[in-house]
C-alpha cells in the first residue's frame, strides 16, 4: 500500500514538474492598429455628457470616400465592435471601408464613447448624431441623403440595431442645423450582432458595459432590440456563423424573425463554420463570401449599381 502511494505521489510530482518546466504558449499576435484619417468630430464644441476633453471623450467619424469616378451617393456609418469596451476599428472598420469604397460607397467609421467611462445613453447619442451629420453633409460629401445606412459588428452591431430601432425624423426647432436631419438609417447591415439583451442569448459583457452590473429592467427591455422592431425599421442584412460561441447566432435569428413579423425586407446568412469577430474573414475562402452576398443585397436595393450599369 505504501509503495502504491509512493508511486502515485511520484507521478503527481513529476507531472507538476513537467508542467512547470513546459514552455508557455505564446499569445496570439495582436492585429496591428491601422492608420486612420484625421477625425471629424461629431460635436466640435464638446459632446453632450462629456466627462473630459481627451480623445476618448470626443465621438468622431473617420471618413473614407470612394474615387469620384466610382462614387454613387450611398453612404454607410460603420460601428466597429469591441463589447462596448474597445473598438476593433481595423478589421471591422478600415477593412470594411476599403471594400465598400471599391463599390462606390462612402464610409464613415464611427468612434463612439465606451465603458468604463461611458455607458447609456452616450453610444446611442453618438450613432444618432453620426447619421444626422452624414445626412446633413450630403452636399459636402456628394451623397444621396435618402441612401444613408448603418452597419455594425458584434457590440457595434447592437449599436447599429439600436440606430435601426430608436430614431426620430429630426428636430426642426433645434438651434444646431445638424439636429434638423433625421437619424433613421435607410438600411442596416448587422454582422454577428449583439441583440438579445435580457435573454439567455445575451452577451453579458456588452450588456454590462452599456448598462452597468445591475441595470434597470426597463433599460434592458429598451435595448433588447429584437423587441423594438416596427414596420419603420429599415431593410436589414444579417450575417452570423453557427460556430460563434462569443455572440451566439440566436441574436441574429431573433432580430430576423422580428423583421419578418413586421414585414420589413430582410436577408440573413448563417454560415456553419467560423468563430466570432472574423470581420471580412479574408483568410477563409468560404466565410469570406459573405461580403459578396452583402454586395448582391445592396445591388438588389439599388444602393450600388448592378453589373453593366
Amino acid at each position: 500500500m505504501r509503495a502504491f502511494m509512493f508511486c502515485v505521489s511520484w507521478v503527481l510530482c513529476a507531472s507538476v514538474l513537467v508542467a512547470a518546466d513546459a514552455p508557455k504558449k505564446a499569445p496570439p499576435p495582436k492585429r496591428p492598429l491601422p492608420e486612420m484619417p484625421a477625425p471629424t468630430y461629431l460635436w466640435p464644441e464638446g459632446a453632450p455628457g462629456a466627462k473630459g476633453s481627451d480623445e476618448d471623450d470626443k465621438p468622431a467619424l473617420w471618413v473614407f470616400l470612394p474615387e469620384a469616378a466610382k462614387a454613387n451617393g450611398t453612404a454607410v456609418v460603420v460601428c466597429p465592435g469591441g463589447g462596448y469596451g474597445h473598438l476593433a476599428y481595423g478589421h471591422e472598420g478600415k477593412d470594411v471601408a476599403e471594400l465598400l469604397n471599391a463599390q462606390g460607397v462612402a464610409v464613415f467609421v464611427l468612434r463612439y464613447r465606451l465603458a468604463p467611462k461611458y455607458g447609456h445613453p452616450a453610444p446611442m447619442l453618438d450613432v444618432q448624431r453620426a447619421l444626422r451629420t452624414v445626412r446633413a453633409g450630403a452636399d459636402k460629401w456628394k451623397l444621396d441623403p435618402k441612401r444613408v445606412g448603418v452597419m455594425g459588428f458584434s457590440a457595434g452591431g447592437h449599436l447599429a440595431s439600436t440606430a435601426a430601432t430608436h430614431f426620430d425624423a429630426g428636430k426642426t426647432d433645434a438651434s444646431d442645423p445638424i439636429d434638423h436631419a433625421s437619424c433613421r438609417p435607410d438600411f442596416a447591415v448587422l454582422c454577428y450582432p449583439v441583440i438579445a439583451f435580457g435573454t439567455e442569448y445575451a452577451h453579458g459583457g456588452s450588456q454590462k458595459n452599456l448598462l452597468g452590473a445591475e441595470p434597470d429592467p426597463k433599460l434592458v427591455a429598451y435595448y433588447a432590440n429584437h423587441t423594438q422592431v416596427t414596420p419603420e425599421t429599415p431593410p436589414t442584412f444579417l450575417f452570423h456563423t453557427n460556430g460563434d460561441t462569443g455572440v451566439v447566432p440566436e441574436n441574429s435569428v431573433l432580430f430576423y424573425l422580428a423583421l419578418r413579423k413586421a414585414k420589413v425586407p430582410a436577408e440573413m446568412h448563417i454560415y456553419e463554420f467560423g468563430k466570432h469577430g472574423v470581420g471580412l474573414a479574408k483568410d477563409d475562402p468560404v466565410l469570406s463570401t459573405w461580403s459578396g452576398r452583402l454586395i448582391d443585397w445592396m445591388r438588389g436595393h439599388e444602393l450600388i449599381a448592378k453589373p453593366g450599369q
